[in-house]
């Protein structure tokens, strides 16, 4: 099985939450990331302040926030198809908690 390699070119911030991210083979994505923003690496960014300081890590070519919070930039550029596993994962991550 071959793993795609994405790289997040650019972003911009449409709405609170919401990036509308390029990538390098010139596809993008609106993601809405209030969703996912759960768990002890994400419920930070809850804080619209901190979520706005979104940035390209030049070396990994993906999204990441102060906080060390990131994501693959293969998922991000396959959000359709993996949005729904990565929302069931955190909430099996919530039930651990409890």
């Amino acid at each position: 099985m071959t793993h795609s390699i994405h790289r997040v070119k650019s972003f911009q911030i449409v709405a609170p939450y919401t990036l509308k991210i390029q990538f390098d083979d010139e596809t993008e994505q609106t993601i809405d990331f209030k969703p996912i923003l759960k768990g002890e690496l994400f419920s930070p960014l809850n804080d619209l302040s901190l979520f706005n300081q979104v940035r390209i890590d030049t070396e990994v070519h993906t999204l990441t926030w102060p906080n060390g919070a990131d994501f693959d930039p293969a998922t991000l550029h396959d959000w359709p198809k993996k949005s729904q596993a990565l929302t069931k994962h955190i909430e099996q991550w919530e039930l651990m908690a409890v």
